[in-house]
């Protein structure tokens, strides 16, 4: 990496360490928080339920809940997305360890968020699902990051069963991911970061390419991580 890359690389990292947790806090701070701020708005509904109140119908709309995932991490330890992980934010992506195309600017976006909540390691976890579990086992999930130099405690490469992995992001991730059929070509990935509250309600979306994208996806953990009842927040429209 040449340096003027590596100073622009420490200069953007420090930003979202500094600036975004800060920013998020001073305005809570100084707009008069009383549990009711604008938070990342709720998607896919499962159903919508409707009564009659008084007269005149009511609608309540259920929105869709994370199922489990069962995974290995790359420090050889299973983990349960919703189970183990049980009252954490998540932020997870796809990738696969050989691609050399989107996935080391995905990863290069995910490790600025991961940097920048480096102090929340109790609230949040970052997951990095590979789309190709034959080749990417925990020997090189694990050789991947260390390469990369990630928080091994809040941010996971995590690799299972392809089925498994595939049908989590299409069904509950509501992701459009492709089977593919074992040539490394077919293994088209989202370039999306999927946010997940601690409820396992999704409640964004972000490009991982897209720096203003992944700041945005910043803000909403910040305020996530500040959701009092999600039943009774304003939600951003």
């Amino acid at each position: 990496m040449k340096s003027g890359n590596r100073i622009k690389s420490f200069i953007i990292g420090g930003m979202f360490s500094l600036f975004i947790p800060l920013a998020a806090y001073l305005y809570l701070r100084f707009s008069g928080h009383d549990g009711h701020i604008p938070l990342p708005k709720f998607y896919g509904i499962d159903r919508i339920d409707s009564s009659l109140k008084d007269g005149k119908m009511a609608y309540d709309t259920a929105f869709h809940t994370v199922n489990e995932l069962a995974l290995i991490n790359h420090l050889g330890q299973p983990v349960q997305l919703n189970q183990d992980l049980k009252g954490k934010i998540l932020v997870i992506n796809f990738f696969f360890t050989s691609c050399q195309t989107i996935c080391p600017n995905l990863t290069k976006n995910m490790k600025l968020l991961n940097k920048a909540f480096k102090k929340n390691d109790t609230s949040i976890r970052f997951i990095s699902i590979t789309v190709n579990p034959e080749v990417d086992s925990v020997p090189v999930l694990r050789e991947y990051a260390d390469r990369i130099g990630v928080n091994h405690d809040k941010w996971y490469f995590a690799t299972g069963n392809k089925a498994d992995i595939y049908q989590y992001a299409r069904k509950e991730l509501q992701l459009d991911l492709p089977q593919g059929n074992g040539d490394q070509a077919d293994f088209i990935h989202p370039e999306k970061f999927v946010l997940i509250d601690k409820y396992r309600n999704i409640r964004g979306y972000y490009n991982g390419l897209d720096s203003d994208k992944v700041r945005l996806c910043a803000e909403d953990i910040a305020m996530l991580m500040v959701e009092k009842n999600r039943l009774h927040e304003k939600r951003r429209h």
